[in-house]
């Protein structure tokens, strides 16, 4: 059954979401307004929609809880593993635990979704992903990183470049307490300086590759590179807006 047809016919239950199709394509639209037009149109989204379409549109300083699939994948934490591979010197799968035992890195920073919703002064807490990588050694001729969740369905991308960015970590921590199902836990990956979609929940599997493979939202249209700033090159032009 493809993705779209499991968005379709699944049926919420305990703990879970339903984002049917007319859903997703309508935050897909509004996405690609967001990135378009930078924060003007995020303002206004807020201001027009509140709490619409079951709360996953943009309106007040709270999260807005959805998945692909419908439902969230449930991980114990001591049975939690990231398998870290590709163009590696040292592949490897790490637990929860010997992330916690990595140096840890902690920042507050303002959670943004590219359909116009935000939360200020979000902790978050992890391993920065500069330092994994380093941990298993990048081979020459790697150019970017591709990223698996625990849903079997959504993707993610960013350059080797990107991710040496001292702001984007594994998270297993936010808002003070361990990350929870709903918020894409135990483990899940935080994109500082870009909107929320490149920080893929349910963080399962990181893949150093030889060219950039566009993730779940960019097969959709969102754009590859989504900073905060609306604009969609490799690089960051306002790293203060973080």
């Amino acid at each position: 059954m493809s993705s779209e047809a499991r968005r379709d016919s699944l049926t919420p239950g305990k703990g879970e979401v339903n984002v049917g199709r007319r859903v997703f394509l309508g935050l897909t639209a509004l996405g690609a307004l967001g990135v378009a037009f930078g924060n003007g149109i995020q303002n206004f989204l807020g201001d027009a929609f509140g709490s619409g379409l079951g709360g996953l549109l943009p309106g007040g300083d709270r999260f807005r809880i959805y998945s692909i699939t419908g439902a969230y994948p449930k991980i114990a934490r001591d049975k939690y593993r990231l398998e870290v591979s590709g163009l590696v010197d040292r592949p490897t799968v790490l637990t929860l635990a010997d992330l916690q035992s990595m140096p840890k890195t902690s920042f507050t920073k303002t959670f943004q979704c590219v359909t116009g919703w935000r939360v200020p002064d979000v902790q978050w807490e992890g391993v920065k992903l500069s330092d994994i990588l380093d941990h298993v050694g990048v081979q020459p001729g790697a150019v970017a990183l591709s990223f698996e969740s625990y849903d079997h369905a959504d993707t993610e991308s960013l350059s080797l470049d990107q991710a040496r960015l001292p702001d984007i970590i594994v998270a297993y921590s936010m808002l003070g307490a361990p990350i929870t199902t709903e918020h894409g836990g135990p483990v899940r990956l935080y994109v500082a300086p870009m909107f929320g979609y490149k920080s893929l929940k349910w963080l399962s599997r990181i893949r150093v590759v030889d060219v950039v493979e566009p993730g779940f939202w960019e097969q959709n249209g969102y754009p590859v590179n989504g900073w905060l700033d609306g604009t969609t090159g490799p690089t960051n032009p306002d790293p203060g807006l973080t």
